[in-house]
């Protein structure tokens, strides 16, 4: 992952690109909603490139020389927001690259935006996003999940205190973007607690309401 070598995309007062040109669609929900399950088949059937806002700030607090590492760890462990101008920046610079090198220009962004804050630099600054997609879960489900996940994940946030910590920040801050969103028409409200196959049934559904088509389709239609 590309370091951080400044700042300046929260400082940008329009969007490096259009979305006539880049898709973005935000992945939100609950901890353990199981975001990441579905991101990973999006991926392989839609051609999507799967961004982890999470994972790219876990990379950046291992990257030795980072500057931001130790901040990055403390916030992560409390449960709390990592300050919106490190993680935008740190999204915009992965974009960046899977466009130069892989050729990318249709992007979940998994775990963003965490608050409305986040959500109106980003499309300021960044790109407007197409929509959200919002895995619906109940908090004794996600609970159940990740302290499974957590016998073998080796994530430190992944224990039953940082769990609820997690969730009392998600209700807070994350739920307002979504309620914003779907006032504006982009928000698709997918239920997540059946299993992993049936929940991805339900969002190819929404996707191709939405006109997101599988690339094996797109294949074949042209």
């Amino acid at each position: 992952m590309p370091a951080i070598a400044d700042l300046g995309a929260t400082k940008r007062t329009s969007p490096i690109w259009s979305p006539d040109d880049v898709t973005v669609i935000f992945v939100l929900g609950g901890p353990g909603a199981g975001k990441g399950t579905q991101c990973s088949k999006l991926v392989a059937d839609y051609g999507f490139k799967h961004l982890s806002a999470g994972d790219l700030l876990r990379e950046e607090q291992d990257r030795p020389g980072s500057e931001f590492g130790e901040m990055i760890k403390t916030y992560i462990k409390e449960g709390t927001i990592v300050p919106m101008e490190v993680t935008v920046q740190l999204l915009e610079n992965a974009m960046k690259l899977a466009m130069e090198k892989e050729k990318k220009t249709m992007f979940l962004i998994d775990g963003f935006p965490r608050k409305l804050d986040q959500a109106h630099a980003f499309e300021r600054s960044v790109v407007p996003s197409k929509f959200t997609l919002f895995f619906d879960c109940p908090e004794d489900v996600m609970e159940e999940r990740l302290i499974n996940r957590g016998k073998t994940s080796g994530r430190a946030d992944d224990n039953p205190e940082s769990i609820r910590k997690r969730f009392r920040t998600f209700v807070e801050t994350s739920m307002p973007v979504v309620h914003e969103f779907e006032s504006q028409g982009k928000v698709v409200k997918v239920e997540a607690t059946k299993g992993p196959d049936d929940v991805y049934d339900e969002v190819k559904a929404q996707l191709k309401e939405r006109g997101v088509e599988p690339i094996t389709l797109k294949f074949v239609q042209t």
